[in-house]
């Protein structure tokens, strides 16, 4: 007899939470720091300068990334957890009205008023907190909010970013800083945008136009920031 086959199945809906801190990690800690590189060096005559620079814009960049994320996440945390709280009252002070209500839920998705009721009724046996989560609240375990794996996600992209530019004025001459930190950041925020996209199930073109136009527009603003200053830093 032949034995059933396996349906695998992908959902990229589950890597939401971290890849949203990874990207934008990695595309703030290139561009800001790529940014600021630019900046100091269009009014600089060395590289200590524009290496001081440059460090302080990665170190305090990942700090403030890894802050910023874990206080954004917690208050979506914080509002998630009162909405749950909000529907155990609920459930618990009219648990029939609860019931009509996820009866209509089913019902406006398409199922006829006998099955609604029968898949509510079911669902709300089995687990009541957690259907209501699910198909009122629109909350999954797939897309909960967790603060502490956004800020440190956040914090090692930013990093990472960081550095690319950095190893950039570290062998780059002089003269040809401004180009080589230029082109090689835009390159990084493309393989960026592609791996961004490639991870999360999407197609890439979009999201490497999106994320190199952005940094290009960064990165000549704050170099003409520079330029129009004009005031040599040693």
């Amino acid at each position: 007899m032949a034995r059933a086959k396996t349906h695998d199945e992908t959902h990229f809906i589950s890597r939401v939470g971290w890849l949203r801190a990874a990207v934008l990690g990695a595309n703030d800690g290139i561009v800001s720091t790529a940014s600021l590189v630019l900046g100091v060096a269009a009014a600089s005559e060395g590289k200590a300068p524009i290496l001081v620079a440059g460090v302080a814009a990665w170190v305090a960049g990942a700090m403030s990334m890894a802050a910023g994320e874990y206080v954004s996440v917690s208050s979506q945390l914080d509002t998630e957890k009162a909405a749950i709280a909000q529907e155990k009252r609920e459930l618990r002070d009219d648990g029939e009205a609860e019931l009509e209500e996820l009866t209509r839920i089913y019902r406006d998705r398409g199922l006829d008023p006998v099955l609604a009721r029968q898949v509510a009724e079911q669902l709300t046996e089995h687990d009541a907190l957690g259907a209501h989560a699910r198909d009122e609240l629109g909350l999954s375990e797939a897309t909960a909010a967790k603060p502490t794996e956004a800020a440190i996600t956040s914090a090692l992209t930013f990093s990472a970013g960081a550095l690319a530019p950095l190893a950039v004025v570290l062998v780059s001459p002089l003269s040809w800083l401004p180009w080589t930190v230029s082109l090689a950041s835009l390159a990084y925020l493309a393989v960026l945008g592609a791996l961004g996209a490639w991870t999360g199930g999407a197609r890439m073109l979009r999201p490497v136009i999106r994320v190199t136009f952005w940094g290009a527009a960064a990165m000549a603003a704050t170099a003409a920031v520079g330029k129009l200053f004009d005031t040599a830093v040693s």
